[in-house]
């Protein structure tokens, strides 16, 4: 049976009481310690594998000792100075330590600052983050906690995210779905942001670009971008937008006039309330909520009109905003796919559940500089959001989708195109 340190008596017990009271005092300089001693030893078996053993006479080394400096490594946000070897080959030039070099490749101080920022550490309070004010471990000047050296580091491995997460190959992905959405993060500057559901319902972020407003031009470029790394726009999708008619209008120039669009049903319900008069709103949300409940399209177009033209005489601007854009409103419905899958599919939840993590991180921003640095911390906001995302709900109805979206393809090719008339 293992005894208790306090049950300990006699010398023993007392040195192991002492040693113990010694940790709990000052635990974080013991590991710091320990792990400086350890590196210590690693350079010094790289320093006589090089060398050979101090004093020795060893004809097969290829380098020689060359006194020590101090370095400086990563540790708990900022830095610490360590002390290590030098080694020079037999030409002169400096032979570098391998175990020192590993210990210092791998950029944890960048880690630590993009970790603690996207979780709304501000860059003033890093150093107290990261360093305990009354801890044995000091943070003054040149430990690299400051709110400058923070937010460099951010800034650095932000940028380095952005160009892995614009370039990533997408061609390996099955995307069905691709849903996209607008953020205003200024007054002159709006990022549109695409998310992505594949076969098995996993959610991807996609891409993201910056414009001044939401037109056809700047959705037009995330669309490139997104074929330009690999997908494949012959492919039958299913693209879900917010409502503006830019979306849908270069959706149609990329993809093809048989491309499924489905608007946003939340966002044109909140649309037609924010323009309706408080006693309207039951009796028109119940209708909107019966029309897209419905199995039939034909009967569900049919009460939209219906609501149209109740409305059409006292709110005859109300009435047009229901009509417009119909029949992207009721595409899933069209489709006839279940329930449930409608359900998900029928709104840009996924695109705002994204967003909402997106304006969380970046809500310690007083001031957007330019358009490439909401870009970083977008992408940031993007890559974290992905870290939560669960599967589609009613992932195991998607190959229903799929069949549907062949099915919608293959109808509207063989429906001949109408011919333009032009003024003579």
């Amino acid at each position: 049976m293992k005894k208790d340190i306090t049950s300990m008596t006699g010398p023993v017990g007392g040195a192991v009481e002492e040693a113990f009271a010694d940790v709990q005092q000052s635990f974080e300089r013991l590991c710091l310690a320990a792990g400086m001693e350890a590196l210590g030893a690693m350079m010094e078996a790289d320093v006589e594998a090089a060398c050979g053993p101090r004093h020795g006479r060893d004809e097969n080394r290829h380098a020689h000792r060359w006194g020590r400096t101090r370095g400086r490594i990563g540790f708990h946000g900022g830095k610490v100075e360590v002390e290590r070897p030098r080694i020079r080959g037999v030409g002169g030039r400096e032979v570098p330590v391998p175990s020192w070099d590993r210990a210092t490749a791998e950029d944890w101080l960048g880690r630590w600052a993009m970790n603690l920022m996207l979780i709304n550490v501000s860059t003033r309070r890093f150093g107290r983050a990261v360093r305990l004010p009354e801890g044995d471990v000091p943070a003054g000047p040149g430990s690299g906690v400051s709110k400058s050296a923070a937010s460099r580091r951010f800034v650095a491995l932000s940028a380095e995210k952005l160009n892995a997460f614009m370039s990533a190959d997408l061609s390996k992905l099955d995307l069905l779905v691709v849903q996209i959405d607008g953020l205003h993060v200024d007054e002159d500057l709006v990022l549109v942001a695409a998310i992505g559901v594949d076969g098995d319902g996993h959610k991807h972020p996609l891409a993201v670009v910056e414009g001044a407003t939401e037109n056809s031009a700047t959705v037009q470029a995330l669309l490139d971008n997104l074929i330009e790394r690999g997908i494949d726009p012959a492919v039958p999708r299913l693209f879900i937008v917010d409502g503006a008619k830019a979306l849908s209008k270069a959706i149609r120039a990329t993809f093809g006039r048989t491309v499924a669009i489905q608007r946003c049903q939340i966002h044109k319900a909140r649309n037609i309330m924010d323009r309706l008069p408080k006693e309207l709103h039951a009796s028109t949300r119940r209708v909107l909520r019966q029309a897209w409940e419905l199995d039939d399209a034909q009967k569900a177009e049919k009460l939209i009109r219906n609501l149209a033209r109740r409305l059409e005489q006292d709110r005859p601007g109300v009435a047009a905003s229901i009509l417009e854009g119909l029949d992207e409103i009721l595409t899933v419905v069209r489709l006839k796919l279940p329930t449930e899958l409608r359900r998900s599919l029928a709104c840009t939840n996924i695109a705002e559940n994204m967003m909402g993590t997106i304006r969380r991180v970046t809500r310690n921003v007083k001031r957007w500089r330019n358009g490439k640095m909401a870009l970083r911390w977008v992408a940031a906001g993007m890559i974290e959001a992905a870290k939560g995302f669960r599967r589609l709900k009613a992932h195991k109805q998607l190959p229903i989708l799929r069949a549907a979206l062949l099915a919608h393809q293959r109808r509207l090719a063989e429906k001949p195109v109408a011919p333009v008339s032009r003024a003579a």
